[in-house]
């Protein structure tokens, strides 16, 4: 049976090339993507909403409830296990996963991210994992585009265009914003693209906010409609909050690294999931509104009832309560993030999208209620909310566009389009001079495993040790005479020599050039050896160096040519020429339109 589907399959591609030049049929695989990404974004929303829903409509509004202590614990277990035992993979971080993929896995993304990023992020938020479900989403959006353009045979350029059609489609469906989800493809993903490459991208995000409008339903997503229009008077705070912002996504980033970091040093799983479970709870148990992704809470502020963001909770009734319930929203902003991150950390899946978005909102929010208690300024909370989450994904995201864009597509008009930018833009300029990486590229960066929009970057992390080592060069010994290697030259095409002992461990190397002052001297033929005359060379390169550091090395060197070693194994020589020469060849691979 398999034989019989790959056979049609090679019929099917060997048409194809015959037929469909392969910009039309980018075109065709990019709708494709985006029905497909599209689908899979409108059921992990309702999975979610639906299991969220079940589990907490009965809750009484105006009291604590001890549910929030057990389910978010029950939640990571379920995930846990079906991670462990099912997919036997990792699954979290979504969209740092895409980054490495295209980074180091020529935008190999496996199968199975194709659904199990839904599944365990349904278990992990619909359980009141306090993280978002657009992470995940993207993962598996990407995984489709980057699994159907391997099954189509297409190459590396088209692969990694089609991981962005996944994640435009992902984003676009599942806020039914699909400029944004093109922006965030842009902004976050993307190595290199050009105008052509542009379309494919709109095709799919365009196509999965169509199916998203179509069939999901609006308390499922996040919608506002703007009543006011923008009153210039209240640009100075909007400053204020875009600076505002910018020292919260700091907080967020740091300390999500650090939370991880600490939990991420407990070895036993079924430990960590426990204690990150129990402190979960916890945080939920006081902090109702930490609960799943949050969007219940932006909806609330958005409508002027951002006191409910104490129901459920403990501290029901302090609303009238101004300076209490100030202390309350910074508890919130703080806590926040720890719940995300232990969410993550102690074997949950979801992404930081959501989190962004809420810390955004209740940040504009808090800006804007604490003025307007202590002057007449009348601010109006929802527009400070809004943009508040543009801030706060410029600042964590380092995605300033996207942040503008998203929010103007919520709100269905570009109304707040200017304090949109204000706050984004502060937001961004403030974080950039603390971290020049957004918490998706911070982990790559600090292993030198991140490809950016540097195009020469991108090039060179695709360039691979073992394409371009050089195995014909001529050797010698340590105690092999002048006479011999004169001999060994004659032979030889090449300049250098590495000498290598009986178990073809290097020695050392001997220079054409360090030996033409000597070599035509018969009497020291025999009176001095190679041992006398070899140097050390000046790099030793690794096969498992990327190429960046194989590079940095030829800088420090100054050498044209390096020996390759392997766990002291001489394995060959790699040289400038030949890395420019691949370098040029993939260069035309990866902008070839």
């Amino acid at each position: 049976m398999k034989r019989k589907v790959f056979d049609l399959l090679s019929q099917f591609i060997d048409w194809r090339v015959r037929r469909i030049p392969e910009r039309r049929f980018l075109y065709v695989l990019s709708l494709v993507i985006g029905i497909v990404s599209g689908a899979a974004a409108i059921l992990l929303k309702n999975a979610i909403h639906a299991t969220g829903h079940y589990l907490t409509h009965r809750l009484p509004i105006d009291s604590q409830s001890y549910w929030f202590l057990a389910f978010p614990l029950v939640g990571i277990l379920l995930t846990v296990v079906f991670v462990r035992y099912f997919v036997k993979d990792n699954i979290g971080h979504g969209v740092a996963r895409i980054l490495y993929a295209i980074s180091r896995k020529n935008s190999t993304i496996k199968p199975h991210n194709n659904y199990t990023s839904i599944i365990g992020s349904t278990m992990t938020i619909g359980f009141g994992g306090s993280v978002g479900a657009e992470a995940p989403i993207v993962l598996t959006g990407a995984s489709i585009g980057s699994n159907l353009a391997r099954i189509m045979r297409l190459n590396y350029r088209a692969i990694t265009l089609m991981v962005g059609c996944g994640a435009a489609g992902a984003i676009g469906g599942i806020f039914k914003a699909p400029l944004a989800g093109l922006l965030f493809t842009l902004e976050v993903l993307m190595l290199d693209l050009t105008i052509s490459s542009i379309i494919p991208l709109l095709i799919s995000s365009v196509t999965a906010a169509s199916l998203a409008y179509f069939f999901m339903g609006d308390d499922v997503l996040m919608k506002f409609t703007l009543q006011d229009s923008f009153d210039l008077s209240n640009i100075p705070f909007y400053i204020l909050l875009g600076i505002l912002c910018g020292f919260i996504a700091l907080y967020f980033t740091r300390a999500t690294m650090w939370v991880e970091k600490k939990i991420g040093k407990v070895k036993s799983p079924w430990f960590k999931l426990s204690l990150g479970g129990l402190i979960l709870g916890i945080l939920i148990f006081f902090f109702p509104s930490l609960w799943g992704e949050g969007y219940q809470t932006i909806i609330n502020i958005f409508n002027g009832q951002g006191h409910d963001i104490l129901n459920n909770s403990i501290f029901y009734g302090l609303q009238s309560k101004p300076f209490v319930f100030i202390l309350i929203l910074i508890a919130i902003l703080f806590f926040k993030v720890i719940a995300m991150a232990i969410t993550t950390g102690s074997g949950g899946v979801g992404g930081i999208f959501a989190p962004t978005l809420f810390m955004g909102a209740v940040s504009g929010y808090f800006l804007s209620y604490g003025i307007n208690i202590f002057s007449d300024t009348g601010l109006p909370e929802s527009h400070f909310a809004l943009a508040g989450m543009s801030g706060m994904m410029a600042g964590v995201m380092h995605a300033p566009m996207t942040a503008i864009f998203l929010i103007a597509e919520i709100t269905g008009g570009y109304v707040m389009f200017i304090p949109l930018m204000i706050t984004a833009t502060t937001a961004f300029l403030t974080i950039m001079w603390f971290e020049p990486h957004s918490i998706y590229t911070k982990r790559l960066a600090q292993r030198g495993e991140l490809i950016t929009h540097n195009k020469d970057k991108a090039v060179l992390t695709l360039l691979k040790i073992n394409d371009v080592i050089e195995k014909d060069l001529l050797t010698t010994t340590p105690d092999a005479t002048l006479g011999e290697l004169v001999k060994t030259v004659a032979k030889s095409k090449r300049n250098i020599f590495p000498v290598l002992d009986e178990n073809n461990c290097l020695k050392g190397i001997v220079l054409l050039d360090d030996i033409r002052n000597v070599m035509f001297n018969a009497e020291m033929y025999e009176c001095t050896h190679v041992h006398d005359l070899m140097i050390s060379p000046p790099e030793i390169v690794n096969p498992n160096d990327p190429m960046n550091v194989v590079m940095r090395k030829f800088k420090r060197s100054n050498a044209w040519n390096l020996p390759v070693v392997d766990d002291e194994q001489y394995v060959g020589f790699v040289s400038k020429s030949k890395i420019f020469n691949a370098y040029r060849n993939v260069l035309v691979d990866v902008s070839d339109e």
